[in-house]
C-alpha cells in the first residue's frame, strides 16, 4: 500500500485540507486496486482548530505516521507561524528527502519556500500571498495565473478551491486520466462557476 498524508494544524484553511481529502479519499476508497490510502495527520495526533472554527481530528500523529509516497501541506493563517518554526521547517526538509511527491495548497507553498524546497523552481500560491512567496525566495519563478504548478516531485496549487483541481491532477498522475475522470464524476465536481 502506498500512503498519502495530508497535514492539518491549527489555523489550517478548511477547504485546503478537506477539498483534497474529498478527492483522494473518494479515489482510494472506491478504487483500492490502485494501491493507495490517505490519512490526515497532525503534529501530536490531537485535534486542530481550523481557520473558520471547524474542529478536525487526524488519523495519526507525525511520530506514528507511515512513510509517505505523497505528502500534502495545506495553507491557511496557521502557515505563517509554521514558516518561522525551525523544527517544522526541518521536518519539511527531512520529508523532502524521503517522500517522492510533495504537494501544497494555498500558502502551504510559503512553508515549502521557507524550508528551501522551492529554490529555483516554478510555484504558485494563494493570489494574495504571491508577493510573500517571491519574498521568501527570489529564485522561485512565481506563476500567478496557474491553478497548480507541477514541477515533477513538487506540485503547488493556488488557494483554497484550487486544491480540488490539484488533487484531481494528482489522481491523474498516479492512476491515469480515466481514473481522474471517474473520481471527478463520483464527487460530482464541475469547475464551471455558477456566476
Amino acid at each position: 500500500m502506498k500512503h498519502i498524508g495530508i497535514l492539518i494544524f491549527d489555523g489550517v484553511e478548511e477547504l485546503d485540507a478537506v477539498g483534497p481529502w474529498e478527492v483522494l479519499a473518494y479515489w482510494t476508497r472506491n478504487f483500492p486496486e490502485d494501491g493507495y490510502d490517505v490519512a490526515l495527520l497532525s503534529a501530536d495526533g490531537g485535534p486542530v482548530m481550523a481557520a473558520k472554527g471547524m474542529l478536525l481530528t487526524p488519523h495519526v500523529s507525525r511520530a506514528a505516521a507511515p512513510d509517505f509516497d505523497v505528502f500534502l501541506h495545506p495553507g491557511g493563517h496557521g502557515t505563517r507561524p509554521l514558516a518561522r518554526d525551525e523544527e517544522h521547517l526541518e521536518w519539511m526538509r527531512k520529508l523532502r528527502e524521503e517522500v517522492p511527491l510533495m504537494a501544497s495548497v494555498c500558502t502551504g507553498s510559503l512553508v515549502y519556500a521557507a524550508a528551501g524546497l522551492l529554490t529555483g523552481r516554478p510555484a504558485t500560491s494563494y493570489w494574495d500571498a504571491l508577493g510573500d512567496l517571491a519574498g521568501l525566495d527570489p529564485s522561485i519563478t512565481v506563476r500567478p495565473e496557474a491553478r497548480w504548478v507541477d514541477d515533477g516531485d513538487v506540485v503547488t496549487s493556488a488557494g483554497v478551491s484550487a486544491g480540488i483541481d490539484m488533487a484531481l491532477h494528482l489522481v491523474r498522475r498516479l492512476a491515469g486520466e480515466q481514473r481522474a475522470r471517474e473520481v471527478r464524476r463520483g464527487i460530482q465536481y464541475d469547475p464551471e462557476p455558477p456566476v
